[in-house]
């Protein structure tokens, strides 16, 4: 009997109003999702601040970029002693170097914060990507 190798991992969180739940290491809110689907080009975070609340504390990297994605929410964001608004559909790229921070406003921030080695993207999507002749249940053509 074959085994056939899986492919892919998959959670289910719940809704990202729960993330108040999570910790870590005394952050609530938190949630690092790269071990628990054995992410192994990035890590990737979800996160809710609550309003008025802010990171207590600037930080860079040594080696990752991050992209944060705001969902909901407004707030600020510092980046080089810049401070910035932010609000659901803002995308922030943040270099290694860079030192951030960030602050709720009036209502809860939520956000996917997203980190890779800064410059290891070998290729795009379009360089990348291969279409495959499987069909799904959507693409399959229904019999008449």
């Amino acid at each position: 009997m074959t085994i056939k190798e899986k492919h892919y991992s998959a959670e289910h969180t719940g809704p990202f109003e729960t993330l108040l739940q999570r910790d870590f290491m005394g952050f609530p809110g938190k949630y690092f999702i790269g071990s628990q689907l054995g992410l192994t080009g990035c890590e990737a975070s979800l996160n809710r601040l609550p309003a008025g609340k802010g990171m207590p504390f600037v930080h860079a990297h040594k080696k990752n970029e991050e992209l944060y994605i705001v969902l909901r929410g407004s707030g600020t964001f510092f980046v080089d002693g810049e401070e910035f608004p932010i609000q659901e559909g803002s995308l922030i790229r943040v270099a290694p170097e860079g030192e951030r921070a960030w602050k709720a406003g009036s209502e809860d921030l939520y956000f996917i914060c997203i980190q890779a080695e800064a410059g290891s993207l070998s290729q795009a999507t379009l360089e990348d990507g291969i279409r495959c002749a499987t069909a799904t249940s959507w693409l399959t053509p229904k019999e008449s």
